[in-house]
């Protein structure tokens, strides 16, 4: 019986065993399909890795090669070590990173050479001391300076390398007779992974930070564009179509992550722009290119973007406007979207192409999509606070409600004995059958009210959306008055009317071809 029992269980874990054994020999299929993918985003990172993998076999030649060895000694490690910790993705982090090595080991250098001048006169007695004193000194100073607002930013980099050659330089020369020597071969094996570093970065297919940022830009303004086209056509879908809940699904997260990325790109830009600061001038002429512009513009997308957000929080709201309700309203909203990214995309344009945007970008198609969206809410008064049904409406039901309240607490009864109450108990008897016909007069007002105040209820939701799209519109405008300031700042060519031209046409012939369709214009589909 228990050898049974054994052969049933070892025929039962084979399989799990099998299956075990399966999804470990899938591992390394899907970690090389993750890395391809990786690659595959951004080609630019296979060919950075390579970049340092060279660099580190032609700084290894100090080992590898005796002349070389014999000239640097073991001090080649210092190569090495910089090499791994200076090189980056982009070449102005790389000047950013090389310079602060090479400045911070000078003066370290230097200041250690001073001071082991002034401690070998001083004699055998204090000579420890005096080390001692000034490494606290230089260490508390240091530190102290790193937490500047403005080091911190730019040399908080060459402050620690500054502290770690200094201690290294100064204790070690305790020990030691001449520093000199120590603090020649260290700066020559340091200037030789640098150059090394710079080489890989500025002549073989280097990647420019301020490139990055400029592209990180181009790309804000076209996702914005394509979540606020993908909110308003979402919102104004048509709920009773049997649409794949997938897609439905992939559009939703496609506009979640158009203006995600503009939210979350705060620090990237920042860091973007001050690598870009420490790279050769944009262009061959002798002027500061408005990196911090870059910055600015970004942080006034993102006030705009707050907007989208809240605009595709209106998606996934709990209550939501009746589908015959927002069909009323498709056509001017639709138009005020369109308008808007239309925009958006002209901005984008503009930007990449380094060519001021057109005087009238913000065009009149946009100003009178307001007007018509305006005068579509207009022409439904009773579904908005602050028509004239609406108030009267309003003040209707506190008449009617005090009256009520004044007529319950008239015929509440009274406690008296006496024959006058008695009489009065008769008279109020026989004006029973006239009450019940008024309270019913009252039950069919109340629900007339109840019904106007249910459609306005209704159509609330949408009215946080509109007035979304309105508020959209006012923060475009700002965001078109940095993006004129970047242009001026930054030199960008004039713009002439051959750039405008494609907009212009598209916009004739849509215009066109709303005239030609009988009920197309949106204020008159509204007010049906």
């Amino acid at each position: 019986m228990a050898s049974t029992v054994d052969s049933s269980s070892n025929k039962s874990s084979l399989p799990m065993l099998h299956e075990k054994v399966k999804k470990l020999g899938r591992i390394p299929a899907s970690w090389a399909a993750y890395a391809w993918s990786i690659g595959r985003e951004d080609q630019r990172r296979a060919i950075h890795a390579l970049k340092v993998g060279l660099a580190l076999t032609l700084v290894s030649l100090l080992y590898i090669l005796e002349p070389l060895f014999k000239g640097v000694g073991k001090n080649a490690m210092w190569a090495v070590m910089t090499v791994v910790v200076v090189l980056e993705f982009t070449a102005g982090a790389t000047i950013c990173k090389g310079l602060n090595r090479g400045f911070g080991t000078v003066v370290a250098a230097s200041l250690a050479f001073i001071i082991e001048l002034v401690a070998v006169k001083s004699g055998k007695v204090f000579r420890g001391f005096f080390v001692a004193s000034s490494v606290f000194l230089i260490g508390f100073a240091a530190t102290y300076l790193r937490f500047f607002p403005s080091i911190k930013k730019s040399y908080d980099y060459g402050v620690v390398i500054f502290l770690l050659t200094f201690n290294l330089i100064t204790v070690s020369s305790f020990r030691q007779e001449n520093v000199l020597p120590l603090a020649r071969d260290r700066l020559s094996t340091i200037a030789i992974g640098c150059a090394i570093c710079l080489f890989m970065s500025l002549l073989v297919l280097p990647n420019w930070s301020g490139e990055d940022l400029h592209s990180c830009i181009v790309r804000k303004f076209e996702g914005l564009a394509r979540s606020v086209e993908g909110c308003v056509n979402e919102y104004f879908r048509d709920q009773e179509k049997d649409d794949n809940i997938f897609d439905k699904q992939a559009s939703r997260d496609s506009i979640h992550t158009g203006y995600r990325a503009v939210l979350e790109s705060k620090s990237n830009d920042e860091t973007l722009a001050h690598y870009a600061s420490w790279e050769p001038r944009h262009s061959t002429q002798c002027y500061s290119y408005p990196w911090q512009k870059y910055v600015k513009l970004g942080s006034v997308l993102r006030h705009f973007a707050y907007t989208v957000a809240a605009l595709h929080g209106c998606l996934e709201s709990e209550i939501q406007t009746p589908t015959s309700v927002r069909s009323l309203f498709r056509n001017p909203c639709t138009r005020v979207a369109r308008e808007v990214t239309k925009v958006l995309q002209e901005l984008a344009d503009s930007i990449r192409n380094h060519h001021c945007c057109a005087p009238d970008v913000l065009s009149d198609h946009l100003h009178e999509a307001l007007q018509d969206l305006n005068s579509a809410i207009r022409s439904q008064p009773r579904l908005f606070l602050g028509s004239k049904h609406g108030s009267a409406n309003s003040r209707m039901l506190i008449e009617l409600n005090s009256g009520k309240h004044t007529a319950s607490r008239t015929a509440l009864p009274s406690f008296k004995t006496d024959t006058a109450s008695l009489l009065e108990r008769k008279i109020t008897k026989g004006d029973q059958p006239s009450e019940r016909n008024e309270r019913s007069t009252l039950g069919r007002t109340l629900s007339k009210i109840a019904i106007t105040s249910l459609e306005f209820s209704e159509a609330l939701p949408f009215a946080a959306f509109a007035s979304l799209l309105v508020e959209m519109v006012v923060r475009l405008e700002l965001v078109i008055e940095e993006v004129k300031e970047l242009e001026r700042a930054a030199n960008c060519k004039e713009f002439t009317g051959h750039d405008h031209l494609t907009i212009d046409l598209a916009c004739k012939e849509e215009k066109r071809n709303n005239n030609g369709v009988p009920g197309s214009h949106t204020v008159s589909a509204a007010a049906e």
